[in-house]
C-alpha cells in the first residue's frame, strides 16, 4: 500500500498531523511520557512535509501531558461506569479507544466527514462497539445516534477542538449535551485569553499553526452558563513538575496568569435523571 499524501497547507491536515507526530516522536522515547506505538504505525504511512513543523520539546510535552490526563479521566469514568457511553468530538487520527477500552465501553468517533473517512483508509472501519460518525458537532445529526444509549452514563471529549470555535458555539453545545443527557460528564482542554492572543500573534509572524477563537479566564465561569452546570476538577499543565518542561516553566508556575493557561476541565451537565 502506498502512503497517504496529506496537504501541508491544509489548516485540516496540520491539526490532525501534529497531535499524531507529537504522540509518534513521544513513544519512541525511552523516558516517554506516554505510548502510542499506534501513532508510529500510523506516521510511517503518511507522506507529510514534517519539516515545517517547527517546535520546542516543550511543545511535545505539552501535548503529551493532555493527551495522557484525558485518558486517565476516561479510564476513571470507565472504573465508575463500565459499560458507559464515550462520545470523542473532533477525534481526528487519534487512537484513543486502542488505549483505554475496558472490553464493554460503548465508543463513538465524531468528526467532520472528510476526516472520518481519512480514519477509514488509514486505520480501518469500526467495530462492535466502536462507531465513527462523519457530522460536524455543531450540527444535530450525531444527537440521535448516540442517543439511542440513553439513559446510560455519558462522556464527551474534546481534546484540541473548542479552541477554534467561538465562545457563543461552545455554550451552545454544552447545554445541548446537557439538555440532550442529563447528569453527562464532559472533558475538555481550554486555554485562557492571554494563551489566544499569544497564539494568534505568532501565527500572523511565522503562518504556521491555526488561529484560536476560544479562551477563558476562569474555569468556573462555564458554571454560569446554564443551570446546573457544575465543575467537578481542573488541572493545569504546570501543576506538576515535568523536568521537560524546561526551567522556564517553573517560574511559569508561580505567575497565577500564566499557571492556570493551559488546562483540563471537567464538567457534569445537569442532573442525573432518577
Amino acid at each position: 500500500m502506498g502512503k497517504f499524501v496529506l496537504d501541508s497547507q491544509s489548516e485540516v491536515a496540520k491539526t490532525l498531523v501534529f497531535p499524531l507526530y507529537f504522540r509518534a516522536r513521544e513513544s519512541q522515547r525511552p523516558d516517554a511520557l506516554i505510548k502510542d506505538e499506534r501513532a508510529v504505525e500510523l506516521i510511517d504511512k503518511i507522506s507529510y512535509d514534517f519539516s515545517q513543523l517547527k517546535f520546542e520539546d516543550h511543545d511535545q510535552v505539552g501535548i503529551v501531558l493532555r493527551t495522557r490526563k484525558i485518558d486517565r479521566h476516561v479510564q476513571d469514568f470507565l472504573s465508575r461506569h463500565p459499560e458507559g457511553i464515550v462520545v470523542h468530538i473532533g477525534c481526528g487520527l487519534d487512537l484513543r479507544f486502542e488505549r483505554v477500552d475496558n472490553g464493554q465501553v460503548e465508543w463513538y468517533d465524531l468528526d467532520l466527514p472528510p476526516v472520518i473517512e481519512l480514519r477509514q483508509e488509514m486505520i480501518g472501519e469500526e467495530g462492535e462497539r466502536h462507531h465513527l460518525v462523519g457530522c460536524s458537532v455543531l450540527e444535530n445529526a450525531w444527537l440521535e445516534t448516540v442517543s439511542i444509549h440513553r439513559p446510560r452514563p455519558f462522556l464527551f471529549l474534546a481534546e484540541g477542538v473548542f479552541t477554534y470555535f467561538e465562545e457563543t458555539q461552545v455554550k451552545s453545545l454544552f447545554l445541548k449535551i446537557r439538555d440532550h443527557f442529563p447528569g453527562a460528564e464532559l472533558v475538555c482542554d481550554a486555554t485562557s485569553p492571554l494563551v489566544v492572543r499569544l497564539n494568534n500573534l505568532r501565527t500572523s509572524r511565522t503562518k504556521i499553526g491555526i488561529r484560536y477563537h476560544w479562551g477563558l479566564k476562569q474555569a468556573k465561569d462555564v458554571e454560569n452558563w446554564g443551570e446546573d452546570i457544575r465543575l467537578l476538577d481542573e488541572w493545569y499543565l504546570f501543576d506538576e513538575p515535568v523536568p521537560r518542561l524546561g526551567a522556564s516553566h517553573r517560574w511559569m508556575r508561580i505567575i497565577p496568569q500564566l499557571a492556570k493557561s493551559l488546562g483540563i476541565l471537567h464538567f457534569q451537565l445537569g442532573k442525573v435523571n432518577p
